[in-house]
């Protein structure tokens, strides 16, 4: 390699950084404003909402790597802790979800850029952002909600929908995973419905990436 080729190789990949980080800090505070447009969703109780905050990060995974989605998914959270009714504890478990959540599904599919890769990755990581919500709730952001919220009242709103729900735990395999392997799903269904076209906006003029048979 010579000096130029190398002064340009070095030119390049800082284009890309300084591209990668201002996409980031774009993404990270669209992540933050989905997380204010929750709703509520049948047979689930009334205080747990859907939102879509994941999407972003899940997008910056599959465009530049798992460890940015990750970071979209630390920062949105940082944000949110100006404005945080949890004392820090439930943006610590979106984050811890988020994180296993987008990591997962952006490793898979960098290891092969592929339409099925993406889907594989991502059903991957809504199971394990499933399975990783039972501790996470039970053992970090449950225990707060009880000293806003008697125990008893919060499983009275699950037995409503549920009467076998009669334990914290029950209630975390039997409403709150299931619910949050959904949100993961939907995350996924938005993005590959976008990302083709949105891709090409993100990574911009990046000469090492792939053109065939991405996703």
């Amino acid at each position: 390699m010579d000096v130029r080729t190398e002064k340009q190789t070095k030119l390049n990949a800082k284009t890309v950084n300084i591209r990668y980080m201002t996409v980031t800090g774009m993404l990270s505070a669209l992540a933050f404003v989905l997380m204010f447009l929750d709703f509520s969703v049948p047979l689930m109780p009334s205080f747990i909402k859907m939102d879509v905050s994941e999407l972003p990060a899940l997008i910056g995974a599959f465009a530049m790597g798992p460890v940015y989605g990750v970071l979209i998914c630390l920062i949105k959270n940082l944000l949110h802790l100006f404005i945080t009714i949890t004392g820090g504890v439930g943006e610590l478990s979106n984050f811890i979800l988020g994180a296993f959540f987008v990591y997962t599904a952006g490793m898979v599919y960098s290891l092969h850029k592929t339409r099925k890769t993406a889907v594989v990755g991502s059903l991957i990581g809504a199971v394990v952002m499933a399975l990783i919500s039972i501790p996470s709730n039970y053992f970090v952001v449950y225990p707060v909600y009880t000293k806003l919220m008697p125990i008893e009242a919060i499983l009275s709103m699950y037995q409503e929908i549920n009467p076998s729900a009669d334990s914290l735990l029950k209630c975390l395999v039997m409403f709150n995973a299931p619910f949050t392997f959904i949100k993961g799903m939907l995350c996924v269904l938005i993005t590959l419905l976008i990302y083709k076209r949105i891709s090409p906006i993100i990574k911009g003029n990046d000469p090492v990436r792939k053109r065939t048979g991405s996703a």
